[in-house]
């Protein structure tokens, strides 16, 4: 099986006692031009609204029948999401640099000190929804996906998990 990444809009609503922090560690104030995105305040930037996949993955359920588990990334990342649809003998190896992750995120990193395993935990870091799917079945998942309006990336695989691995791998 493979690992769909859908893009998400931004921080979603996740994390912000740390995007508080971060913001006030700038200096910049939230009706400041956003540093990370010409013409917007920063405000405006980071209470982007979350994009809500409900009906992109309704017509590839009934279209298609591949959808085999949803992740919703919200807090708690990738690693204490995506394990909640993983059998315990598997694990998700995704490849980060699959991920054309927004420049909010980046901006977060860097002006907060925030180190990459805390982002991963904290924020959705471009992916909103993680959908795992046979691989044979990826190709027609991702354009049905597409075609609904999604932002898709294969950013992984399923594999086998021994006992003392974690269930999420960053290759």
């Amino acid at each position: 099986d493979v690992l769909l990444g859908l893009a998400s809009s931004g921080v979603h609503s996740n994390g912000f006692s740390l995007v508080r922090r971060i913001v006030e560690r700038s200096g910049l104030a939230l009706d400041a031009e956003a540093p990370f995105a010409d013409g917007v305040s920063l405000g405006e930037a980071l209470l982007t609204p979350t994009r809500i996949y409900v009906r992109s993955l309704l017509t590839v359920i009934r279209e298609t029948g591949a959808i085999k588990a949803l992740a919703h990334i919200t807090g708690g990342g990738f690693p204490d999401n995506i394990p909640r649809v993983l059998p315990d003998h598997c694990a998700a190896e995704i490849d980060l640099t699959a991920i054309n992750v927004p420049p909010v995120f980046s901006w977060l990193a860097a002006t907060g000190g925030v180190a990459r395993n805390e982002m991963l935990r904290t924020f959705n870091c471009g992916i909103g929804m993680c959908v795992v799917v046979a691989a044979s079945d990826a190709a027609a998942a991702k354009a049905h996906l597409e075609a609904s309006g999604e932002t898709v990336w294969q950013i992984g695989e399923i594999v086998a998990r021994p006992d003392s691995a974690e269930q999420v791998i960053y290759l």
